[in-house]
């Protein structure tokens, strides 16, 4: 794993793109399911459709939110 005390930008950049691609993985997963490729309940297939869906576009936003750097007092 990256430490993070030399480069955290490249630490969280690395983590948004796995995030993704877990994401991306879900949706992959519940594409099957609903096609009937895959045995498995309809309803979880809609499951893991929203969570994939959410984890893609969502989470990485979020967390992008929680990491950015907090503003200081005005410089003069």
């Amino acid at each position: 794993m990256v430490d993070e005390t030399q480069d955290p930008a490249k630490s969280r950049f690395i983590m948004l793109q796995l995030m993704r691609l877990g994401g991306l993985l879900l949706i992959l997963g519940a594409i099957l399911i609903l096609t009937d490729r895959v045995t498995g309940p309809h309803l979880l297939g809609y499951g893991l459709l929203i969570f994939g869906l959410f984890e893609f576009f969502f989470l990485p936003l979020i967390l992008n939110r929680r990491w950015r750097t907090p503003k200081g007092p005005p410089r003069e």
